[in-house]
């Protein structure tokens, strides 16, 4: 539960906020003062470990995070000049995420703040990856830019969630659409998957995307009249083009012993304008560079379609599919106001942007009581 307090917007210089992030799969740990400062940010992945699977199991996960856990956190706190002295309060990821994994992360920042007396606030996850954007990179320590001002518009873009999202001040959210089924990291990863690139897909994707010539298309799901996504289609398309790739190739081999050359390949009714045989290197490039085209182009467009109907002073960046250099670019070069783009470190899982989250909770006067439990499949702004 919530526990409204007095709103505090003036909190004391150096409010430091010990924060633990356990949803899936990177058990982390951070420090932040003032919702911008990285004093520490720890994570440990678990990607080894899932590689095999080639996705995330959740009961493997869940014993991950239980092992990982503490050696996190006392990495994390010997930052501190003076230790557990300089904490104001903790906090953690109570949803949306694997239920298990979460359990581990919210009893131990529970249990933290109890026993420290400190003030504990439980944070969503969606909100933690937008507010990546309010932390100040180490780099630019120095001379940190201003924090993002309201409107803006925000595009969460993940393995599980992708949605655009108008923020008008600090915890008031206005969802304006979502995914309808595969969020784009999803999407990516099951795209990997059948061009046999590994996992995890978003990199894998772009890697081999480097080679793409530009000569091919795949379909892109517009949803006319809303901010909505869907990128099954999407995935099916590869699958198909990926299919008719293995006939040619088996016609190929039985043809070629009878013929003394290998077969030309048949054309196809609305075939797209991807060779089927061509080298497989070049196959595999074209497919995943055209695959990237259309995801980016349909989130670049959609978001700088609404950030010019709300008028947002600036586009947020945020979530795992966040770190893709042709997203970040494509839509830093295609919109008309400035984009804020989180370090690719800060875009994927960890603890930092669940402290800065957390900052802005506690100064509106949010705080959690000991009976917060997790929430799965917690939604946008609660």
């Amino acid at each position: 539960m919530v526990t409204p307090t007095p709103a505090n917007p003036l909190l004391p210089p150096g409010f430091t906020i010990l924060a633990l992030e356990t949803s899936c799969d990177e058990t982390a740990a951070a420090i932040v003062c003032d919702g911008r400062t990285l004093v520490a940010n720890v994570v440990a992945s678990q990607m080894d470990q899932h590689q095999r699977y080639g996705g995330v199991v959740p009961e493997v996960a869940s014993r991950q995070h239980i092992l990982a856990l503490v050696p996190v956190l006392e990495q994390a706190m010997t930052t501190l000049p003076t230790g557990w002295e300089n904490l104001h309060a903790v906090a953690a990821t109570c949803g949306p995420g694997l239920s298990g994994a979460l359990l581990t992360g919210l009893n131990a920042a529970k249990a933290i703040a109890w026993q420290r007396d400190l003030p504990f606030i439980g944070v969503n996850h969606l909100d933690a990856h937008i507010y990546a954007n309010w932390l100040i990179p180490e780099a630019a320590a120095a001379s940190p830019s201003p924090p993002p001002s309201f409107p803006c518009v925000a595009l969460v873009v993940s393995g599980g969630h992708t949605l655009l999202a108008l923020l008008t001040d600090h915890g008031h959210y206005q969802l304006l659409g979502q995914t309808r089924d595969d969020a784009a990291g999803e999407a990516f990863d099951k795209v990997a998957r059948i061009l046999g690139l590994g996992y995890p897909g978003g990199p894998a994707i772009e890697q081999a995307a480097r080679g793409f010539q530009g000569t091919g298309s795949l379909p892109r799901a517009w949803l006319p009249g809303t901010y909505d996504f869907s990128f099954s289609g999407l995935k099916t398309a590869v699958l198909h083009k990926v299919q008719e790739r293995q006939e040619w190739e088996a016609e190929a081999t039985s043809a070629a012993p009878a013929l003394g050359a290998s077969p030309r390949r048949k054309p196809r009714k609305n075939e797209q304008a991807i060779a089927i045989d061509m080298p497989i290197d070049q196959f595999t490039a074209q497919v995943a560079g055209a695959f990237q085209e259309s995801v980016v182009d349909v989130l670049v467009t959609k978001t700088i379609r609404a950030a010019q109907e709300y008028g947002a002073t600036e586009i947020l960046l945020a979530g795992g599919v966040a770190a893709n250099g042709r997203l970040r670019s494509e839509l830093s070069r295609r919109a008309d106001c400035p984009v804020r783009c989180p370090p690719v470190a800060l875009c994927t899982d960890n603890a930092a942007m669940v402290a800065a989250a957390a900052y802005y909770r506690y100064r509106a006067g949010l705080q959690s009581d000991w009976s917060l439990d997790v929430q799965p499949n917690l939604p946008l702004g609660r």
